[in-house]
């Protein structure tokens, strides 16, 4: 975990995806030098926070269903998975019933998968805009987990359309919104979304090792 840490670029803040991982798989991930957990589920992220606490910060990077919205405001640092405005105020909402403002990123689905959450990259700058004026929400980047291909090299045109659209969305200059995080890449992919401009990686095999039955969306 060390060598790892030491080879990221400084800048590059790593994320350790800790989907069906257990408390003490987490808390020796942190011993290690791992200061985000990333969380797809609420509820597994509230059985882990309890044993973990505030000895890490908490990244959402699962789909997040409006019911949950409540219990994540009170645990999450950042929600990187935002798609939409019914759900953008929905954490607006929350967070300024427990006097939070929220850090999101918008999720992009820079493969335009129809089946699958985030929003696609033309579509991305209005949505923005309208989410820039809800209060207790603070909107600080993008993310994207792209499509699953047959290699990682395949990624790279995700990501390299992900910042590109990440650029022109900071030439905006939206009042309220700082473009600062550029989430994208995993175990298999993140060197490549590195080099794509990425500043927040989300690891979960490389960091925790194989899990039975894991899938592209679990590296």
């Amino acid at each position: 975990m060390i060598q790892l840490l030491g080879e990221l670029p400084p800048d590059v803040l790593l994320v350790a995806a800790a989907k069906t991982r257990e408390p003490s798989e987490i808390l020796a991930a942190i011993d290690s030098g791992i200061k985000i957990i990333g969380e797809n589920y609420v509820q597994e992220a509230e059985r882990a926070y309890g044993a973990v606490g505030k000895r890490a910060e908490w990244h959402f990077i699962g789909h997040l269903q409006k019911n949950k919205v409540k219990k994540a405001v009170a645990i999450f640092d950042m929600i990187e998975t935002v798609d939409s405005l019914d759900i953008a105020e929905e954490i607006g909402r929350r967070s300024g019933q427990i006097g939070k403002t929220m850090p999101v990123l918008v999720e992009i689905n820079s493969g335009r998968e129809p089946n699958k959450s985030g929003i696609f990259p033309e579509h991305a700058a209005e949505l923005i805009t309208d989410l820039s004026r809800i209060s207790n929400v603070h909107i600080m980047g993008l993310m994207t987990m792209g499509p699953p291909v047959p290699k990682a090299e395949d990624m790279r045109r995700y990501f390299r359309e992900t910042k590109a659209l990440f650029e022109k969305i900071k030439a905006l200059a939206i009042p309220g919104v700082e473009m600062k995080y550029l989430s994208m890449g995993m175990t298999d992919s993140y060197q490549i979304a590195i080099e794509e401009g990425a500043n927040i990686i989300r690891l979960g095999t490389k960091i925790f090792g194989e899990r039975h039955g894991s899938t592209h969306e679990d590296k």
